[in-house]
């Protein structure tokens, strides 16, 4: 099981959520808490209990396969509590859909931790791909500008490479934001920028060519400015990956990620998919078809959903109404232009 999700400091929580109080009918996207991913390293699982991969003939130089070309509205994933140490919650999400398999999977990984080869073999055997958030936690990010932790990072990449499939990597997200070590407030946004160079140039000089590199901000808000300080330069991102949440009933696409996708619109032109988002369960039946029809008009990946309790329940299980919501929004985002979605 993941460790619990890091919360705000005491002093912009309580600000936050007096805010909340008195504003209850002010967009969520005012109110810039969001559950934010581990930082906590989380026990490893026993042997026993990890899944074990078949063997598998490497793939030649010629046959590795290379970063997923962008199809916009044709990505949906999650992310589960309990992965990476078993694929079963990924499992359990999937019959919960009718059996329909989500196209990308999510998981944290605290620095230090390897490339979980086994859990991603898991994802491709169910037609998924991997999506990895690296948290330099407790590291210094100039450090890893510097090349201290090369070592850790030159393994990780050769791990990726053995593994041979795609996979979508993440590392230090939300940094336009106050609540982690490396962002907005704590680390200086150039420095976050060589670090973030530096982590590319090590796992290509190790020829980890099958990454696809999500550069993910958070949505903009009031205390977290825009992403555009952040900006390493195209050469060194593949995909933009934004997060935001949905509280409020009044939340909309418009009013939570509208905003942020124009402003990052004005700086780059990569393919945006949103990395994580949740709306709370009641509201899931009012705010997905928003949601969908945002995602196809403004040409977006897709979306990880974020199917867990962090203090607020994004989770989907036990709001049956909230599910065929979502299975029709999915639907909804995968039929081709002009086409009657299939059943939900």
């Amino acid at each position: 099981m993941k460790a619990p999700r890091p919360r705000w400091p005491l002093l912009a929580a309580a600000t936050a959520m007096v805010l909340l109080a008195a504003c209850s009918v002010v967009s969520r996207a005012a109110y810039p808490y969001r559950p934010a991913g581990p930082t906590r390293p989380r026990p490893r699982a026993s042997e026993a209990e990890r899944p074990v991969p078949l063997p598998r003939p490497r793939a030649s130089e010629a046959e590795r396969p290379v970063p997923r070309p962008p199809r916009s509205a044709s990505y949906w994933g999650v992310y589960e509590p309990g992965t990476p140490a078993s694929y079963r919650p990924i499992q359990q999400f999937t019959a919960l859909m009718g059996g329909a398999a989500p196209r990308i999977v999510l998981y944290f990984s605290s620095w230090g931790q390897p490339f979980e080869a086994a859990y991603a073999l898991a994802a491709h055997d169910h037609g998924a791909l991997t999506l990895v958030q690296i948290q330099p936690a407790d590291v210094s990010m100039a450090g890893i500008a510097a090349g201290q932790y090369d070592g850790y990072l030159r393994s990780y990449a050769r791990q990726v490479r053995a593994f041979a499939y795609p996979v979508i990597i993440g590392f230090a997200h939300e940094m336009n934001g106050p609540w982690y070590p490396w962002g907005f407030g704590h680390v200086r946004p150039r420095t976050w920028i060589a670090a973030w160079r530096h982590v590319v140039t090590v796992f290509r000089q190790q020829h980890a060519d099958n990454v696809t590199w999500l550069w993910t901000v958070n949505i903009t808000a009031p205390g977290v400015p825009s992403p555009r300080l952040w900006w390493p330069g195209s050469a060194y991102v593949t995909w933009v990956g934004i997060d935001g949440y949905y509280y409020l009933a009044v939340d909309s696409f418009q009013g939570v990620l509208s905003t942020t996708i124009t402003d990052v619109r004005s700086f780059t032109s990569k393919p945006i998919l949103i990395a994580e988002t949740g709306i709370t369960s009641r509201f899931v039946p009012v705010a997905m078809p928003g949601l969908i029809a945002g995602i196809r008009q403004r040409h977006l990946l897709g979306l990880v959903w974020f199917d867990a309790d962090a203090g607020l329940d994004w989770r989907l299980e036990g709001h049956p109404a909230a599910v065929a919501a979502f299975r029709s929004g999915i639907a909804r985002m995968l039929a081709p232009a002009g086409e009657p979605p299939g059943p939900g």
